[in-house]
């Protein structure tokens, strides 16, 4: 059994073609292979495989206009313009606006009591190091120890002074008029490989249309409003211009540029970037300072803002595609395969009871036939004149007179010759057909003519 077992893992199977005449299965053939091919042409279509694709290579410059007033406590009515609420400086792919503001006036050089935060109190000079400073702190510690309020007292800093104590941003946002504001995006972008470029602003948009379009009417329009913006996003404004956030607008090219099916159109989508919920108790929202300088009395002054505010990072992806035979011919060959999907279900079918059991032993049948790997044939050849019976391989390229003859049988008064020369013409029954005979006897060099029974002197 063991030796049975591994000669089954010794075979090979090859395919064998059964023609069954039935027209339910040819029918069944026939549907499943135009479903999938059907298949096939609308995946094809979808995803433009026959096409070859290119990534997009773009560049973004934006625009914001609009103009608020902000009532600043301690500064009075102040009106800002585009050069106060965009910041000091614009970043690649991004722009930003000033929602909400912290101002610390008139600091100047010198020496004033550190503001108390955790750790941040003393009692006498011996509780502050002269020449100490951390992370957190506004200035360097001159060693002594002052009062800050009636009842705190805190070390000495050299900084700017007064320091900045107000952290908490104001409620509602200064600038919460900053949701009028609107910004124009221009976008260019080129495909490399198709030598392909375009904008944006399309051809036919004009002075006029841009000066009138609005996003709820156009969807191609290049100007935003950044309320509209930040409420596609999913936000509302008014909340997230206290503490500020992270606004990404994407724009997505999808181009086809076969010459009948041309299209290359922008596509825009909001989203917040900055996670707004998880980062509540550490930092959240989006806010940095910086100053403006005077001198007033030879002394120099400075103005400090921490401004809160909202970034808007551009995005820009998308790929272009192409008619391309390559293509075609290689998504041709790689969908060919499914067609094996019909030949596994019709086998399935007809091997279950599904079908019809008769029918399914019968296909089985015809379809597996076992066979060997070579067959050996021997060709015995025997002569009147001769007492020994010669053994021929098929494969050798002799004649038969210059084989040798072998001894394999008996002389005539022996009956089992009949059977030895049996043994040797029927395949499987005990013998080696590759090996030789065993000799009986020695052939003898000079036999003897032996006459057989039935042949007659006189005749």
């Amino acid at each position: 059994m063991p030796c049975r077992g591994l000669l089954a893992l010794c075979q090979y199977d090859t395919n064998k073609l059964v023609r069954i005449q039935s027209v339910r299965l040819g029918s069944l053939k026939w549907g499943l292979n135009g479903t999938v091919l059907l298949f096939i042409c609308i995946m094809m279509l979808w995803n433009r495989s026959y096409q070859e694709f290119d990534l997009v290579v773009s560049s973004v410059t934006a625009k914001v206009k609009g103009v608020a007033q902000a009532h600043l406590p301690g500064v009075g009515d102040v009106v800002w313009d585009v050069v106060d609420y965009s910041g000091p400086s614009q970043e690649k792919n991004s722009f930003f606006v000033v929602t909400n503001v912290i101002v610390t006036k008139n600091q100047k050089q010198g020496k004033c009591p550190e503001v108390p935060l955790k750790g941040r109190l003393c009692q006498t000079d011996k509780d502050c190091e002269r020449g100490a400073w951390d992370k957190q702190s506004h200035g360097i510690q001159t060693g002594s120890c002052v009062r800050f309020t009636l009842l705190k007292k805190t070390c000495e800093v050299s900084a700017w002074c007064p320091i900045e104590t107000k952290t908490a941003p104001p409620r509602p946002a200064l600038l919460a008029a900053a949701e009028n504001f609107t910004v124009l995006i221009k976008n260019n972008i080129r495909f490399p490989a198709f030598n392909f470029i375009r904008r944006n602003i399309l051809p036919e948009m004009n002075d006029a249309y841009l000066r009138s379009c609005q996003r709820g009417n156009d969807s191609l329009c290049p100007i935003f409003r950044l309320g509209d913006v930040v409420r596609e996003a999913g936000e509302r404004f008014s909340e997230m211009a206290v503490e500020g956030g992270v606004i990404g607008i994407l724009i997505k090219w999808d181009c086809n540029l076969d010459r009948l099916m041309q299209r290359c159109l922008p596509r825009y989508s909001f989203r917040r970037l900055d996670e707004k919920e998880s980062n509540k108790t550490l930092y959240p929202g989006l806010n940095f300072r910086y100053a403006k300088y005077n001198t007033v009395n030879g002394v120099e002054e400075r103005t400090l803002y921490k401004v809160f505010g909202i970034r808007f990072d551009v995005m820009v992806f998308g790929q272009a595609g192409r008619f391309s035979f390559i293509q075609l011919i290689i998504y041709i060959g790689s969908t060919l395969s499914y067609y094996a999907l019909t030949t596994l279900l019709l086998d399935w079918l007809i091997g279950t009871r599904c079908y019809s059991a008769e029918v399914g032993q019968n296909y089985s049948e015809r379809k597996v036939e076992p066979v060997q790997d070579k067959q050996k044939c021997i060709l015995c050849v025997s002569y009147v004149d001769e007492n020994n019976v010669r053994l021929v391989k098929r494969s050798q390229k002799k004649s038969l007179q210059d084989v040798k003859p072998m001894s394999v049988q008996p002389r005539k008064e022996d009956t089992g010759h009949l059977r030895a020369v049996l043994c040797l013409l029927q395949p499987g029954v005990g013998v080696d057909r590759g090996a030789e005979p065993p000799l009986d006897r020695k052939a003898d060099p000079k036999p003897k003519p032996h006459r057989p029974a039935w042949y007659d002197e006189r005749g």
